[in-house]
Order: structure tokens, then C-alpha cells, then sequence
């Protein structure tokens, strides 16, 4: 079953409520018409109705089952309790007067909706850069309980392949213990799209075949991703050969259950996590769909501002698999 077959399944009738800050863009109410049309998620758009929908209209796009906030004509009594929750969720960081003029951004507004429980997932990112999605997750979402940093994911899918590349988009050079949590965030995000989490460390050595700190820094993090979810197959350091190609696995590292069967591919870096993602789409033709941003305690997505309205269809699917 394609990825997205298996998602919507998953979603349909499920009421998950998503929320688009950046609701007058045409990729996303044409996005968001479409997922309530099928019935997938319930779409909030963020942005003055009466421009929306004279927008959407031009566009012969139908928005009868979309909901539309302007935050500028919020309720007084709905701000109100919005503004406290976030005085409150920012513990004295930031006044009330710096609150007020924080929730007129949309990407804070549209992660408020998330925090007060007003929707399930947000998608923003079409038009704003990475920065403004993902600094208002951190400060008021949060990571999940034991989990320090957020990092990206992609799913890679060729036919009926399906893997996991973590990180791919946010930690540059992450230390063991960040690494650890990579492994198992990505384990569970395979998890969510029906891939058994085989997880492999990558490196360019494999059992110590090689030295250096680099090397000493995955076997680190295998040793504690390992003993952070000891029933999960985990396993490092591994060539991406040796975690790839049954033969090699079981010549390199033949007491490994993951050695030659890995699902999930943990880079040491993000360098070589970025390039490698870009070599599997580019010359193997593996369709890369993320990233998906592991580690929040609600899910949030963002989006490449060249992204298309099919992509937001997409994004916007995935994202409501996570809600749990």
C-alpha cells in the first residue's frame, strides 16, 4: 500500500483538527479544501474571512467546510484566556504587553490553538521561513517528557520501499546523548508510518573497524539509545552497507539483528544526513517526503516555501498521523 493510502485509512473519520496560520495563501485553502472534502482532517485557516473566501472563490475553490479565524476579531473572552495561558506557559520571560504583540504573529496564534487543545496539529511554512514555524513549537509546546532537542526526519519511499533519515534538517553536529534521542524519535516515527523500526547508527566504521572521535561518539549514542529503549533493535556503528546489504551486514557485523535489514538510518551529523537523503531522491529516485519535526509534544510541520499545494495535501496528512 502507498504511504498515503495507508495514512488516510489511518486518519479518516478521525476528526483531527489541523491549524494553517497562513490561511489567504492559495496552495493552502486549495490544500485545506481538499482534506475536508475528503474527509481527512478539519482544516482551521488563520487570516480575515471575507478575504479568503472572496480569494478561494476566484479560484473556484469550495471553503463551506473549512473553518476561518481572524485573529485580529478574536473574542475578547477567547484572547483573554489565550494571553494567560501564554504569561503563564513563558514563566515571566515575556510581560503581558510583549504577549499581546506576540500573538498577532499567526505562526504564535495558530501554536496557541495547538497548546490550548483548539486543534490537534499545525502546518505553517509556505510563505514564512523555518525559524518562524519552529521557535514558537519550542517555547510553548515543548519537547515531549526526556527529550531535549527536536530534530528532522524524512521518509524515503521507491515502490514499495519505505525507510526513515534522521537527523536530516535541524542538528548540525549533535553529541551522543542528542544522537540517542534521534535514534529512538525516529524509531517511533517509523512506527507511526507502519515501518519496523530496524535502527541503524551510522558511521563510516563499522564494530570499530575505524577510529576517532567520531567514531566514539556513535558507539556512545548506540550504547545509550540502546539502553534508553532496550526492546528496540538498535545497533551501531554500521557502515551504510553494512546496514543496508544483507551480505555485507552479515560478513561485517554478523551477530547484528539490524546489520542487513535496517529501516531506520541515523546520520552522525547533519551534513551527511543532508546529503545522504539528497543522494537517495536524486540518483535513487526515492520520493522524500518530510521533514517531519520528532521530539514535540504535539505535532507541527513545516513546510518549504516552495512547496505545492499538493504538498501541503500531503504534509498536512502525515502531520495528522501523529496526533495521538
Amino acid at each position: 500500500m502507498d504511504l498515503f493510502d495507508g495514512l488516510k485509512a489511518k486518519i479518516k473519520g478521525q476528526n483531527r483538527t489541523v491549524v494553517f496560520p497562513e490561511g489567504d495563501d492559495v496552495r493552502i485553502y486549495s490544500a485545506a479544501a481538499r482534506l475536508a472534502q475528503d474527509g481527512l482532517v478539519k482544516p482551521i485557516l488563520l487570516g480575515d474571512a471575507k478575504k479568503i473566501v472572496e480569494k478561494a472563490s476566484k479560484d473556484d475553490v469550495d471553503l463551506k467546510n473549512v473553518e476561518i479565524i481572524n485573529p485580529d476579531n478574536y473574542s475578547e473572552e477567547k484572547k483573554q484566556e489565550m494571553v494567560d495561558a501564554l504569561v503563564e506557559r513563558r514563566k515571566g520571560k515575556n510581560t503581558i504587553e510583549e504577549v499581546l504583540k506576540m500573538l498577532t504573529d499567526v505562526n504564535y496564534f495558530g501554536t496557541m490553538l495547538v497548546y490550548l487543545h483548539k486543534a490537534d496539529a499545525m502546518v505553517s511554512g509556505a510563505v514564512h521561513p523555518t525559524g518562524d514555524t519552529v521557535r514558537p513549537a519550542l517555547q510553548i509546546i515543548k519537547t515531549k517528557p526526556g527529550v531535549k532537542r527536536i530534530s528532522g526526519a524524512f521518509v524515503m519511499q521507491r515502490n514499495n520501499e519505505r525507510y526513515i533519515f534522521a537527523d536530516t534538517a535541524i542538528n548540525i553536529d549533535p553529541d551522543a546523548a542528542t544522537l540517542a534521542e534521534i535514534a529512538v524519535e525516529s524509531a517511533h516515527t517509523a512506527e507511526i508510518f507502519d515501518i519496523e523500526p530496524k535502527v541503524a547508527m551510522l558511521s563510516f566504521s563499522t564494530k570499530g573497524s575505524a577510529k576517532g572521535d567520531m567514531v566514539t561518539k556513535v558507539q556512545e549514542a548506540t550504547k545509550l539509545a540502546q539502553e534508553k529503549e532496550p526492546e528496540m533493535e538498535i545497533d551501531g556503528e554500521l557502515q551504510f552497507d553494512a546496514a543496508f546489504v544483507p551480505d555485507v551486514g552479515a560478513s561485517k557485523a554478523p551477530d547484528s539483528k539490524v546489520a542487513g535489514h535496517a529501516t531506520v538510518f541515523v546520520f552522525p551529523e547533519l551534513q551527511s544526513g543532508n546529503i545522504g537523503y539528497k543522494i537517495a531522491q536524486r540518483l535513487g529516485h526515492f520520493e522524500a517526503i518530510g521533514p517531519i519535526l520528532q521530539g514535540l509534544n504535539a505535532p507541527v510541520s513545516d513546510l518549504s516555501r516552495g512547496a505545492s499545494e499538493e504538498d501541503v495535501y500531503k504534509v498536512a496528512i502525515m502531520t495528522a498521523a501523529q496526533v495521538r
